[in-house]
């Protein structure tokens, strides 16, 4: 890590060092906000950003982003989160704390394609995208020359469909040596089986070069010049076995038109695609994406 990663990292565990968050999900009811906050006063927090939705004030599902700060959390969270059972049996919430300076360990999937990885690992080295990243694994070699000058174990993995299995299980084994906590798919042409979506639920985040749910699967640039669109856009979300059909947590497009080919179109997308993904692993990375059956609650 270089210094100046180093200086941003320091300062930020300084001064968040006594920040957590608390994020939940459970049927909307009188009192909830209440009893939360009341609870969290109780343990002597203080309270900096609050967010809420509820999907319908009628019996819908509610949901609900708290970010607090309270001395030496990280030490008590246990005892915390044992107390806190009571309420969220009592609300039937889904829930869980994060305190603020566990940084999240990602580790980053590539093909042939760099625009990504590079966008991704500039605003790692700037200091604003707070991860760790112990390792970049790729079905190829094309992007070994960036990554190992910035100290980042990379594994050339091979996928074929005789050794897809094979490769798939290196690949997890992998990830469950280094503790990772995200995967980021960042123009990783491969698809993933059941067995490896399922290691890693609502773990794996994709950027796919369209704005789905148009142009699903392979060569949607290709297509989208055939169907003569007006806008092309990228789509990041959480991988699961219906391919590109997962929680989308962001997307954005760009307008085109008839004077664009495909090779235009492919430019043009890779601007929205890695500014997409960027956005969507730091919100991911923050504890801003509640999944809520196949959609995203993102308190950004």
């Amino acid at each position: 890590m270089h210094t100046f990663q180093q200086q941003r990292r320091q300062a930020f565990l300084q001064k968040y060092q006594h920040r957590a968050r608390l994020l939940i999900s459970c049927p909307d009811q009188p009192g909830i906000v209440a009893a939360v906050t009341s609870f969290l006063y109780e343990q002597g927090a203080n309270i900096v950003e609050s967010s809420q939705y509820t999907t319908d004030p009628k019996g819908g599902t509610f949901f609900l982003r708290i970010e607090f700060d309270c001395p030496e959390f990280a030490a008590k969270k246990e005892r915390v989160e044992t107390l806190f059972r009571g309420i969220a049996e009592t609300f039937q919430m889904n829930w869980r704390f994060h305190v603020h300076t566990d940084i999240k360990r990602v580790a980053i999937f590539v093909s042939k394609e760099e625009h990504c990885l590079l966008e991704l690992l500039s605003e790692w080295q700037a200091g604003e995208l707070l991860a760790d990243i112990p390792l970049i694994i790729s079905n190829h070699e094309h992007m070994k020359s960036i990554v190992e000058p910035l100290g980042i174990p990379y594994y050339h993995i091979p996928v074929t469909k005789e050794k897809k299995e094979e490769a798939e299980q290196q690949q997890i084994s992998l990830l469950k040596q280094y503790n990772i906590d995200t995967v980021v798919l960042a123009r990783y042409m491969q698809i993933l089986s059941s067995k490896f979506v399922a290691e890693f639920p609502a773990q794996i985040i994709n950027i796919h070069h369209s704005f789905l749910p148009a142009f699903v699967g392979a060569r949607p640039y290709e297509r989208a010049y055939e169907r003569g669109v007006k806008l092309i856009g990228a789509t990041s979300h959480y991988v699961t076995d219906d391919l590109d059909e997962g929680p989308i947590i962001e997307q954005d497009v760009a307008r085109v038109d008839h004077r664009h080919h495909p090779e235009d179109l492919k430019r043009i997308g890779r601007i929205i695609e890695k500014t997409v993904l960027v956005r969507a692993l730091k919100w991911h990375l923050e504890d801003r994406v509640i999944i809520h059956q196949n959609k995203t609650i993102v308190f950004s």
